[in-house]
């Protein structure tokens, strides 16, 4: 069998320093601390297929061959690319790919990637995403890289089933003007096993569903008197609470807010280090953002591992309401540090409604 494999090299570069995406960014990311990730998480999902007699189709440098080269997979490289990879290098080499017949492409990227891919691939052949991006609302990707490289061995066997999953993507401009503008591109095919795979992000909108995150927030504004910093993830639930404080809050980017009042809007990954440098005494309020489960890893990259770290696992607060718990059947993590994923897995308590609170299982797969 052979199988497609190709890395964007500049994927989820702008999720730590904040700037939701990498879409015509990547010189600013990089000014602002940017350090590549993607050839990380290929990395990982790539060493479970070490001993795969599996020959991988895949492009010159950084796109493919040299983590190929590392890992000592048996590998030919059919596009060539230069220094600076492009979008047009992806299309150009799923091209080649569909000309070697290929039967799966493996890539590590985001949605971005994924509808690159897309418009060249549609549905001549199985795709699977090695999330590295920023929001990755797309289907095609699995849970983490050690899911991606476990999905890619058992579709080697035949043991997964190919089911049509949704290509989306958000305009990065409007996003970054906290307007979510996400499209359907269509819908792809993928190896597919339950659990490995992510859904599509959708969002709730019922009336009362939007009591209860005004109840959620009125809780949470009475424990927030504390004098403690409070790091307040993406997303609607989480912005009702400086709704009730009258802060200005960010719906797509993380803030800071102490004694009732907004310290730091929109932060970065280091400019949260900083802060906690002067102030060590501080809590997270993270939600699910949609019908993934996620609550670290997808669109928040700016709460770290370092950052989590720093704070505390024990200083962590889910949010989220009664109607989306009742949608997910656990909680998801995806730090880029499995150790750190390890430990916040388990049962924990989910803030639900007004003074009240569920267990939920969150895992890291």
């Amino acid at each position: 069998m052979k199988i497609g494999f190709l890395i964007n090299p500049i994927a989820g570069m702008g999720g730590s320093v904040g700037l939701k995406g990498t879409d015509n960014l990547v010189e600013k990311a990089i000014e602002l601390g940017a350090k590549p990730v993607a050839r990380e998480r290929a990395l990982i999902a790539m060493k479970k297929l070490k001993n795969s007699e599996t020959e991988f189709i895949t492009c010159s440098g950084e796109m493919g061959e040299y983590l190929l080269k590392e890992i000592g997979l048996h590998y030919r490289v059919v596009y060539n690319t230069g220094e600076k990879t492009t979008s047009e290098d992806t299309k150009n080499a799923c091209r080649k790919f569909l000309k070697n017949k290929v039967e799966l492409i493996l890539f590590c990227g985001g949605d971005g990637t994924s509808r690159d891919i897309f418009s060249i691939i549609d549905k001549k052949i199985p795709i699977l995403g090695i999330p590295a991006g920023v929001k990755m609302h797309s289907a095609v990707f699995a849970i983490n890289p050690r899911s991606a490289g476990e999905v890619v061995r058992e579709f080697l066997t035949k043991r997964t089933k190919i089911k049509e999953a949704e290509i989306m993507d958000i305009d990065e401009e409007k996003f970054r003007e906290n307007i979510l503008d996400v499209k359907l591109f269509g819908y792809a095919l993928i190896p597919y096993k339950p659990t490995l795979v992510q859904g599509r992000k959708f969002i709730f909108y019922e009336e009362s569903d939007e009591r209860n995150k005004e109840n959620i927030a009125r809780f949470c504004v009475e424990f927030m008197r504390d004098g403690s910093l409070y790091i307040l993830g993406a997303g609607t639930t989480v912005k009702k609470i400086p709704d009730l404080l009258g802060i200005e809050k960010t719906l797509l980017g993380v803030d800071i807010v102490k004694n009732g009042k907004l310290i730091a809007k929109d932060v970065n990954e280091n400019q949260i280090l900083d802060i906690l440098k002067r102030d060590k005494n501080a809590h997270i309020i993270v939600s699910p953002i949609g019908a993934q489960g996620f609550i670290f890893g997808r669109g928040n990259q700016q709460i770290s591992s370092r950052v989590i770290r720093r704070v505390g696992v024990e200083n962590i607060i889910i949010i989220a309401t009664n109607e989306k718990l009742s949608q997910l059947p656990y909680l998801l993590v995806d730090t880029g540090d499995e150790d750190l994923d390890k430990e916040l897995c388990g049962y924990k308590q989910i803030v639900c409604d007004y003074h009240l609170a569920q267990r939920k299982r969150v895992c890291c797969m």
